[in-house]
């Protein structure tokens, strides 16, 4: 008797991965077994040990990015990020903020000591949707918050195409 014979051989098409739009609970069995794990070891965890769970290595900072008239302004989020571990850069129609955030805890108790440094870098590039002036930009870093000013060239200014919509028959 041939082997492929006894042994059904799924094709991809085949694979009960999706039903009805939906994952199949067989392959989300291990996805949500391993969620179940982490949540029931967090709830056990002693308080000062939580902090452990949280990644700084996947940090990626919330961009808003607003276009007026006369400028464009960036707004970024980088809570717990030092001002002095921030780079901001202007090149070719592009905004780039680069940066690290460093995170350090140490504990002394009488019957343990524990001690935990964590560092990500985090880099974002915005594209601009014109031309704007790098000799007049400003960068204001408050509580947390970046802003950034960019204002437009006159030509920027002045550029403003309106398109007609035309009713499709």
């Amino acid at each position: 008797m041939a082997l492929p014979n006894v042994i059904p051989i799924l094709r991809e098409s085949q694979a009960p991965r999706k039903r009805f739009g939906e994952e199949s609970p067989f392959f989300a069995m291990p996805r949500l077994m391993s969620r179940m794990f982490d949540e029931l070891y967090r709830d056990f965890m002693p308080t000062q040990f939580r902090y452990m769970t949280e990644s700084v290595e996947a940090y990626t900072p919330k961009i808003d990015v607003k276009d007026t008239e006369k400028d464009i302004q960036v707004l970024a989020e980088l809570p717990g990020v030092d001002e002095k571990d921030i780079e901001i850069s202007l090149t070719n129609e592009t905004l780039t903020i680069k940066g690290e955030k460093k995170s350090e805890v140490e504990e002394k108790r009488k019957d343990y000591y524990w001690a935990e440094r964590a560092y990500g870098s985090f880099y974002r590039s915005i594209p601009l949707p014109c031309e704007v002036k790098a000799d007049k930009a400003e960068a204001v870093f408050k509580k947390g918050v970046l802003s950034v000013l960019l204002p437009k060239t006159d030509a920027a200014k002045t550029e403003r195409k309106t398109i007609h919509l035309k009713t499709a028959e």
